[in-house]
């Protein structure tokens, strides 16, 4: 049986990858309509290419010349992606009751929106071909880049440590983030995003992506986890043994 305490929280939980999965599709969908719309501009400037291919991209001298309508595109793109942040964001904040549960929601809601944008891409589009694809992850403000595999390894992580502390908040067992806990989760996500960024001049100017620095990204991923797991580990198992 579960305790009353315990429902809401297993309750909350699925809205949120309910929500993020039914926002991952809408995502793909809209991905797949885009890469329609960009490939006849592709073509023109890299003929050849195969359609899944994503990279080399258009620089921003080629897109200017592509027409006014590939133009309003990547600025309307750059608005959904700001867009899609703040969605996430404002589901978390209507189911928690406190900072820490907001972070926690947002981060389920993002890591299953994630998770189930590339299964759907593979099922709408059959790609990514592999973990190991790359894909454009971001592009403000400048384009982020990686094998799929390292944002998937990123949302698994979230969605773990967000569940964690949804439970833990259900049980009344809080997880504490001192200064050095979230010094080392803000560092790890910092040092993330720089492994994602760190080859934006080359992509932006037409190249192809260099090879993934994978140190520099495990480095980061095990900084925010172990940022968070240190905070979770000192956390009691039960109320009765807070003191």
């Amino acid at each position: 049986m579960l305790s009353a305490r315990e429902l809401p929280w297993k309750r909350t939980v699925i809205a949120l990858l309910l929500f993020g999965t039914a926002f991952g599709y809408l995502e793909a969908a809209v991905v797949s309509y885009l890469r329609l719309l960009h490939e006849p501009a592709r073509q023109r400037f890299h003929p050849g290419r195969p359609p899944g291919d994503l990279f080399p991209l258009l620089t921003l001298e080629q897109l200017h010349g592509s027409g006014a309508e590939q133009r309003q595109t990547l600025v309307i793109e750059i608005g959904r992606e700001a867009a899609t942040i703040l969605m996430l964001a404002a589901i978390a904040l209507a189911v928690a009751e406190n900072a820490g549960q907001w972070a926690a929601a947002f981060v389920i809601a993002f890591g299953s929106w994630d998770l189930s944008f590339y299964l759907f891409l593979k099922v709408l589009l059959n790609w990514p071909e592999s973990l190991f694809t790359w894909d454009i992850l971001f592009l403000i403000p400048v384009p982020w880049v990686g094998p799929v595999l390292a944002p998937a390894l990123v949302a698994a992580a979230m969605i773990g440590a967000g569940t964690w502390h949804l439970r833990s908040e259900a049980r009344g067992t809080h997880v504490h983030l001192r200064t050095a806990d979230w010094a080392g989760i803000l560092s790890g996500a910092i040092v993330i995003v720089v492994s994602f960024a760190i080859d934006y001049r080359n992509i932006m100017a037409g190249g192809m992506p260099h090879s993934f620095p994978w140190l520099l990204f495990t480095l980061g991923l095990l900084m925010g986890i172990g940022g968070y797991a240190r905070a979770a580990r000192r956390t009691p198992n039960s109320p009765r043994e807070m003191k």
